[in-house]
């Protein structure tokens, strides 16, 4: 397995507690630098660098960041519509050739239509994905650089586009994409190396995820880790998470939940709410009332967590992209505690 690290709460555990609006967009770039530096240690291999109003440029601060580091990607988030696609092939190159290569590629859709917004963006949904699927479309034609590219689709025109920029260490960077629609299934197998999507149990999810295996598509999940040294303590952390956020971090999310057009989201965000907080005896969803649904999260000892991650594997997944409660602490227990034992096959 692969194991990445978002940095969406880096240095501010509780920021998913609160309206997005009400949230800095400066993390603390001290907090953050320390953060990617750590990371290195512990074996991490690339760090997500979120797209949204409350947070800051992901290509500018990823350079930030790579200009202190050595080993660890930046995984840059990018939603079609915000930008050109000729120009964002240039920026991820020309930050390709500041960190050596160390760049890869979130594509998001945005699940946000209020947020979208704000960006000059008013497509729905499904028009959102026909859009991203022209603009991969056209920096896939970019990066084999085979000639002049020449596009003209729906959203999108290009006339005879060139770039004398290149990417630095292979053709183009590792595409991976999020999402749980069926569109979003369908644009990985076309576009990306792997899907990250919410996890369920491992029977559920192994005939979700079953057209991207087929398809040549890696999966991975996205969740939050709650790891102690003992299944008891990992436990009570988990339910002091949510007594640390509380109530009202629940109108949040309700709120939240009414205003997004996500599939993956607003559907784990119901399930939270109507199913069993347990649906394996790892895998937690008390926390996405309050938190949201990244916050689902696999809860227990070391060799729990490696016990988890196996029966995950078995059914095809390769990779996972982490959040941590707190960040710092979880990434270096993982670092020293999990990873160990998965490279070993042992729990």
């Amino acid at each position: 397995m692969r194991f990445h690290w978002s940095l969406s709460s880096v240095g501010d555990p509780m920021r998913r507690a609160n309206a997005a609006a009400t949230t800095s967009g400066l993390p603390d770039l001290s907090a953050h630098k320390e953060f990617a530096c750590r990371a290195e240690e512990c074996g991490i291999e690339s760090l997500l660098v979120a797209f949204g109003f409350s947070r800051p440029d992901p290509i500018t601060w990823a350079a930030a960041l790579g200009a202190v580091t050595s080993t660890v990607k930046f995984l840059v988030a990018v939603r079609s519509g915000i930008m050109s696609p000729t120009y964002f092939v240039q920026q991820v190159n020309t930050l390709s050739a500041l960190t050596d290569g160390r760049v890869c590629v979130n594509a998001v859709a945005g699940r946000a239509p209020e947020e979208q917004r704000f960006y000059g963006d008013h497509l729905p949904h499904d028009q959102r994905y026909e859009r991203t699927d022209e603009f991969w479309t056209i920096c896939h034609a970019l990066w084999r650089d085979d000639g002049p590219v020449t596009f003209t689709g729906r959203y999108y025109q290009v006339e005879d586009a060139l770039l004398r920029t290149p990417f630095v260490s292979r053709d183009r960077p590792e595409i991976y994409l999020g999402g749980s629609s069926d569109q979003a299934v369908a644009l990985a197998v076309k576009h990306a190396d792997c899907m990250f999507t919410l996890p369920d149990t491992p029977s559920r999810l192994a005939s979700r995820i079953q057209p991207l295996l087929a398809g040549g598509t890696e999966v991975g999940l996205l969740v939050s880790l709650i790891c102690r040294p003992t299944h008891d303590e990992a436990v009570a952390a988990a339910y002091r998470l949510i007594h640390v956020a509380g109530e009202s971090a629940t109108a949040v999310h309700e709120s939240a939940r009414r205003r997004t057009d996500s599939v993956g989201f607003g559907g784990m965000y119901d399930a939270a709410i109507r199913e069993s907080h347990w649906p394996t005896p790892y895998l937690w969803t008390g926390a996405v009332p309050y938190l949201g649904a990244p916050s689902i999260a696999l809860v227990g000892s070391p060799e729990e967590i490696v016990a988890a991650l196996a029966q995950y594997a078995a059914i095809g997944v390769t990779q996972v992209l982490f959040m941590g409660y707190p960040d710092l602490e979880q990434m270096t227990f993982f670092g020293a505690e999990i990873l160990p034992r998965v490279r070993l096959g042992v729990s």
